[in-house]
């Protein structure tokens, strides 16, 4: 059963290319960097180095909290946060990147009342700065080593000694950790401030991964970092907790097996510590307690035949009362909510229904607060409902994709509301969901849609072979006319639990070709999210293989449609898409006239181990899961046009997979064209938009 699309000529007019689309012409407002104050009543934003407030209420401007232009000495800072009581301002200067979210800087503290400013520290670069809650110290890491500074006293105090780089780190996590479980802190201050619990790196086992780093040097330098690949061995974490007035550290027991994943600490609001306990398989979740001497009881398991989706900071929430917390899990089949107690077990679900939470916003009172895909996989909604799952309420009233960010307390929050023809609209609203004012509607993008008749994505589904309906979506030229034949470039990721076909606005390189009279489309296929468990995690043990089914059935239908041209559909996916495009072009090489390929994985035996094994097991086990999709092994298949593309710098996904991947095109002598980025990373920098040019200019020249 087939959905179809609207068919309909528009009128021709003005066109745009990518060089509009490279120049921001489409890119809408927003408002960003809001922080709520914690009287839950006023909020600041950044705007050009200064930090102003304002009222949720009014909307006023009521405050200049820190200029930097008139500040001694002048800074120009791009993050800050306040203290607990609001009379100190930590300032992030100096930013140098290290990974995707970790990176050293120069923290300035700034005090209101008294408008000093100093530095943080004069001992070098510091990562993490965190402050306590009373808002009396700052701790932070140097050089893989815990600090904690006392604002009052002037004075430095060091938690760790032991750190060094590729060997051990204390308070911040090794590259997988940070990569998958996607946090750069970890240490956390307990309630009271008076201890810091923190987890240490031993990275001494991990083998390491070179790379040359040119940067226009005579002779290039060789950067070496730990990587774990799949079925290799991981860092060894222990968990420490340091009290700062007795000096005494503790070792928290984890547990005897070392070969597990420690992925978050937390303090409960009473004042215990807390953490997640992952096996390597990732399939056994535990939170555990830990007391004073480090002793610890798990009040929270769970178990599944495949694994346990990604955990984060909200996959667990304590309650004031520090007896009870909600757990976020797919035991039914099904994103949802549980309410437990840490003695009583479970409690009760606090939502149900076959539909999946997508995140859990806050608890206020018996209030809770989540987005959702209740209404359609395709797009989010903000609800509320009480803790006992009575009284469900939905807060957002438009068709599409909203996030939300609340104020303290959720007297208010601000919705970022967008779908297929709705640029950014930004909107204020009471904590009930009525609507207080509009911060920003784009309205001036929406003329200049208008005026050059964007064409809007279409939703439509189909039905493959095996009876699995996929959802998808295609962007026709505006003058399209039906009795003609247009050739389709086919646009995906699909990863484990990700999701493009979507009711939210956005535009990118690929709206060009548009322009130039080709259908885009894009099909999410099996693994990918928002459609329950057993959607999703099908794929376990098989990377590649459903999903590779799925986009050469869904090339076959767009086949099929009377204004597709079947002799010419090219497919394209960066990183996960990447390895995707080249299996579907060597597997569907009687369907497929061209590929590309942007950092592409070409074995799942050169990716890292946290995300790897979860989806596909250790390949010790399952050699077959990672052999038999591999697009190593078919290159002899290459029929059609392909084009890859690396970074040299990209620590996420290696160069070693593209360099893998032409060895075996040479040795079939296969023809190909390839581009390569010196120093640059997985996201390519700088230079995205000459490779987006080049991508626009080898569609054009072969499909």
């Amino acid at each position: 059963m087939t959905t179809a699309v609207c068919l309909h000529a528009q009128p021709s007019g003005p066109r745009f290319g990518y060089d509009e689309i490279r120049r921001g012409v489409f890119a809408p407002k927003s408002v960003s960097g809001v922080r709520s104050m914690r009287d839950g009543e006023h909020y600041t934003t950044l705007d050009e180095g200064r930090i102003l407030k304002f009222s949720y209420r009014t909307g006023e401007q009521e405050a200049v909290v820190f200029d930097a232009s008139a500040a001694e000495p002048s800074l120009r800072f791009t993050n800050y946060v306040f203290s607990s009581d609001e009379r100190r301002i930590l300032l992030t200067t100096d930013v140098k990147p290290i990974y995707r979210h970790s990176f050293t800087a120069d923290y300035w503290l700034y005090d209101i009342p008294s408008g000093g400013l100093r530095r943080l520290s004069e001992g070098g670069p510091q990562q993490e700065a965190s402050f306590s809650p009373d808002g009396s110290r700052v701790a932070f890491v140097r050089d893989n080593d815990l600090f904690v500074a006392d604002l009052d006293g002037g004075t430095e105090r060091r938690i760790t000694s032991d750190g060094k780089f590729n060997s051990v780190i204390n308070g911040i996590p090794d590259w997988v950790y940070e990569e998958e479980f996607s946090f750069s802190k970890a240490f956390e201050w307990s309630p009271d401030g008076t201890k810091i619990a923190y987890l240490r790196f031993d990275e001494s086992r991990v083998r390491e991964y070179d790379m040359n780093t040119f940067r226009g040097e005579l002779y290039p330098q060789v950067y070496t970092f730990k990587y774990p690949k799949a079925g290799e061995a991981n860092s060894v974490v222990e968990l420490y907790c340091y009290d700062l007035s007795s000096d005494r550290r503790v070792r928290v027991d984890t547990g005897t097996e070392t070969d597990q994943y420690i992925p978050r600490i937390l303090w409960t609001p009473s004042g215990e510590l807390a953490f997640y306990r992952l096996n390597r398989l990732q399939n056994h979740f535990e939170v555990l307690l830990g007391d004073e001497q480090g002793n610890t009881r798990t009040i929270y398991d769970e178990r599944n035949d495949r694994y346990v989706e990604r955990v984060d900071d909200a996959t667990v929430t304590f309650l004031p009362d520090g007896e009870r917390f909600v757990v976020r899990s797919e035991k039914s089949g099904f994103m949802h909510l549980y309410l437990y107690g840490i003695d009583a077990g479970e409690i009760a679900p606090v939502t149900s229904g076959e539909w999946d939470v997508v995140s859990l916003l806050g608890i206020e009172g018996d209030d809770v607060y989540y987005l959702s895909a209740e209404e359609s996989p395709l797009r989010r909604d903000l609800y509320t409902v009480k803790l006992d799952g009575r009284k469900k309420r939905r807060l957002t009233g438009g068709d599409g994709t909203y996030s939300i960010a609340p104020s303290r307390g959720f007297r208010y929050f601000i919705s970022y509301f967008s779908n297929v023809s709705t640029p950014n609209r930004v909107t204020l609203h009471r904590g009930d969901g009525r609507p207080v004012r509009t911060l920003e509607d784009n309205a001036a993008l929406r003329d200049k849609l208008a005026e050059l008749e964007v064409p809007l994505k279409e939703f439509f589904t189909f039905e493959t072979s095996e009876g699995v309906t996929l959802n998808g979506y295609m962007i026709r030229p505006r003058d399209f006319d039906p009795a003609k034949k247009y050739p389709v470039f086919m646009t995906q990721y699909s990863g484990p639990g990700s999701q493009q076909v979507a009711d939210r606005w956005s535009m990118g390189w690929e709206d060009a070709l548009v322009q130039e009279d080709y259908i885009v489309a894009c099909v999410d296929g099996r693994g990918t999210g928002f459609r329950g468990e057993e959607f999703r995690k099908c794929t376990y043990r098989q990377l590649g293989r459903y999903e590779t089914e799925d986009q050469i059935e869904a090339a076959r239908y767009l086949g099929t449609l009377p204004y597709v041209d079947a002799e010419r559909i090219g497919i394209y996916g960066w990183s996960y898409g990447g390895f995707m495009a080249l299996n579907c072009i060597l597997k569907g090489n009687d369907v497929f006239r061209m590929a590309i390929a942007v950092a592409p994985v070409t074995s799942w035996r050169f990716y890292d181990t946290i995300y790897t094994e979860i989806y596909n097991g250790l390949p010790q086990d399952n050699p077959s899961g990672y052999d038999d999709n591999s697009p190593i092994r078919f290159a002899d298949r290459l029929k059609g046009k392909l084009l890859i593309a690396h970074g040299t710098g990209d620590d996420n996904v290696h160069i070693q997979n593209t360099y893998e991947m032409v060895e075996q095109l040479v040795r079939h002598d296969k023809p190909f064209e390839m581009y390569v980025y010196p120093d640059k990373n997985h996201g390519m920098g700088a230079s995205r938009h000459h490779l987006m040019e080049r991508c626009i200019r080898f569609v054009k020249e072969n499909l």
